[in-house]
């Protein structure tokens, strides 16, 4: 019979709490069901702006690497291809004196057995001078005959001339020379213009 009243005992605890369950919701718990899915509901939204700014956050500063890398790379390569412009500068003018010291030698000692030895010395030099300009990427800017560039060419003088038109590059007094895509020094011209 002990049994048999814990038995009972238990069934109608368990009916209790079931009764007390469904007559515990009431219309104002689940109210408060409803305001604690909308509050997390809403909590959820937030989180999920806040992921969304920090991965636009993430993306931005990863684009921002890239930039500055990208940046970087090319003042590098820069840097590399422009490195020997000061030196290049210096260069030009051991360049344009030994052209000098070439075209001051006469025709008649030219062709003289004394002076041969000389002049072909002179001349191997200024053509290894130029092969290394040309795997520098040092280039010579063409003057006489072009139309006066400002941006290769410095204007000098103006000389009257019937035969070229006003502009025309009629005389080089120095040569000017680029370094791949920049310039290292202008051309020092005389302008045509028109005779008077």
């Amino acid at each position: 019979m002990v049994d048999t009243d814990r038995n009972d005992t238990a069934d109608t605890t368990a009916n209790d709490d079931q009764r007390d369950l469904s007559e515990g919701m009431t219309p104002a718990s689940e109210q408060d069901a409803s305001d604690t899915i909308a509050e997390l509901h809403d909590a959820l939204l937030k989180a999920q702006g806040e992921i969304d700014e920090a991965r636009n956050a993430l993306l931005y500063e990863r684009a921002e690497t890239q930039n500055v890398r990208r940046r970087a790379e090319k003042a590098a390569q820069e840097a590399q291809a422009y490195a020997a412009t000061a030196f290049a500068r210096d260069i030009l003018s051991v360049a344009d004196n030994l052209a000098r010291a070439l075209d001051a030698i006469p025709d008649a000692l030219r062709g003289d057995d004394q002076w041969k030895g000389l002049v072909t010395g002179l001349e191997a030099t200024g053509r290894e001078l130029e092969s290394v300009f040309g795997r520098h990427g040092i280039t010579r800017i063409a003057a006489k005959g072009e139309p006066l560039d400002p941006n290769r060419h410095q204007a000098m003088l103006e000389i009257p001339s019937a035969d070229a038109a006003p502009g025309t590059i009629v005389q080089e007094i120095q040569s000017g020379y680029m370094i791949r895509d920049r310039l290292l020094r202008p051309a020092l011209v005389g302008v045509a213009k028109a005779a008077e």
